[in-house]
C-alpha cells in the first residue's frame, strides 16, 4: 500500500479518541499499521493497559473512521500486545496534552 494511502487512514484515525485519556489513538501511539489487500482495511494497533474494559468501543470507533474510504470494503482491527505500549509511543503533542516529560 503506498504511503499516501496509509497517510490517508493515519489522519482519519486522528479522530478517533481514547475515551479516558481524550488524546486520538494516532498521538498515543497506539496504531501499528494499516494494510489494505483485496478491500480489507487490517489496522494493527494495541491499547495503554490489557483488559481495557473500552477495547470493544476503540475497536468500533476505528471501524466507523475508515469504513467509509471507496476502496475499503470492510475493516480488521486487530490488537496486539506486542510490541508492548509505552509512553515513548506517544507523540510530543500528547505528552504535553497529559503532561508528561
Amino acid at each position: 500500500m503506498d504511503q499516501e494511502l496509509k497517510d490517508k487512514y493515519m489522519e482519519a484515525l486522528e479522530e478517533v479518541e481514547d475515551p479516558e485519556l481524550g488524546i486520538d489513538i494516532v498521538n498515543l501511539g497506539l496504531i501499528y499499521d494499516t494494510e489494505l489487500e483485496d478491500g480489507v482495511l487490517k489496522v494493527t494497533m494495541t491499547l495503554t493497559a490489557m483488559g481495557c474494559p473500552l477495547a470493544g468501543t476503540i475497536a468500533n470507533d476505528v471501524r466507523n473512521a475508515l469504513i467509509d474510504f471507496d476502496e475499503v470494503k470492510d475493516v480488521d482491527v486487530n490488537i496486539v500486545w506486542n510490541p508492548p505500549w509505552t509512553k515513548d509511543k506517544m507523540s510530543r503533542y500528547a505528552k504535553i496534552a497529559l503532561g508528561i516529560q
